[in-house]
């Protein structure tokens, strides 16, 4: 299986590296003449086009991997599958909710494979999460609380909400196994007008649980940490420490009155595969075995769907957004 990896940039370039350490490169497609250095010192018998049509001519390439701009990811996206390749495309999916399920549409007519780039969601801390909750490990969901926090990596283009939170909303959205009903975003504009640097989103669901994801580039101090907070015991992973705790913590009822238990946190093992290594192989796999990828297009709509809601609570200073609960 070959892939064409579209953008040698700041995240482009680890596509190609990985992507090449699976012998799935192809090509790689790049203008920028420093860009074209790299990938060829990264890959050096892999072809470098300055285009995408001229990689879509070759025939060897059955897959394209999309790491640029998030304004030109439909087009290219569209391109790619009109030319009857898989397409791999990285977060956001697009810029607009009806663009993004014109890929999701176009790609079930073409018969191919469209997957977002949700790399979290490929976290093997984030995995072993996820069967702690399908063994019953810890009860009931009832809140999940994600921190995404440093001091940099400010953008221009893009809020705090749209760069960092996409993420940990496709792992709530997975944990809890369901849309929500209402999304509820504050923040606060700092450094740039009208670009939000803090912003705190709150995920209500039907089934009662409660989510919140509070990104910022504006803090003293780098923390990523997700808490899921279950009616039998809670699990925390912190990607900083790189530490998968599991606590024997609850609360009993005595006599009507609420006790809480308190029981040590124990680590959990997980493998130290690189994530990102693991979310390409999958692309790879699905590629071969013709599946489709755990974050499918249909994932990169939902995500977008929550953040353009948060949007809309976010310059509205916090006014609720409710979804449907049949949508």
């Amino acid at each position: 299986m070959k892939v064409a990896v579209v953008g040698c940039g700041y995240w482009g370039r680890n596509l190609v590296r990985n992507i090449h350490a699976l012998n799935a490169l192809g090509a790689v497609v790049e203008k920028s003449p420093g860009a074209q250095k790299k990938a060829r010192e990264l890959a050096p018998q892999v072809p470098v086009y300055p285009e995408l049509p001229e990689a879509l001519k070759d025939a060897a390439i059955q897959g394209v991997m999309i790491a640029t701009p998030a304004e030109t990811h439909h087009e290219l996206a569209c391109a790619a599958l009109q030319a009857g390749k898989d397409v791999f495309v990285e977060k956001p999916l697009t810029l607009e909710v009806a663009s993004s399920r014109d890929l999701v549409a176009r790609a079930a007519k073409a018969g191919k494979l469209l997957m977002v780039g949700h790399l979290l969601e490929y976290h093997p801390a984030i995995l072993k999460v996820r069967e702690l909750i399908s063994s019953g490990e810890l009860g009931r969901i009832r809140y999940i609380i994600s921190n995404r926090l440093n001091l940099g990596k400010i953008r221009t283009e893009e809020n705090a909400l749209w760069s960092f939170a996409p993420h940990d909303i496709a792992v709530i959205l997975r944990l809890v196994g369901q849309m929500p009903f209402e999304v509820v975003t504050t923040g606060g504009c700092y450094l740039q007008p009208n670009i939000a640097d803090v912003t705190v989103t709150q995920l209500l669901f039907d089934s009662g649980v409660r989510a919140h994801v509070f990104v910022s580039w504006l803090h003293p101090f780098k923390e990523q940490r997700m808490v899921i907070v279950g009616s039998r015991k809670m699990v925390s992973y912190d990607d900083v420490s790189k530490e998968l705790l599991l606590y024997d913590q609850h609360v009993d009822w005595q006599e009507g009155q609420p006790i809480p238990v308190n029981g040590g946190g124990t680590k959990v093992a997980f493998p130290q595969d690189e994530p990102l290594r693991r979310e390409c192989q999958h692309f790879v796999d699905c590629m071969r075995e013709r599946r489709a990828p755990l974050t499918d297009g249909l994932s990169g709509v939902r995500v977008l769907r929550i953040l353009h809601a948060a949007q809309r609570s976010l310059i509205t200073n916090g006014q609720p957004v409710q979804f449907g609960l049949d949508e």
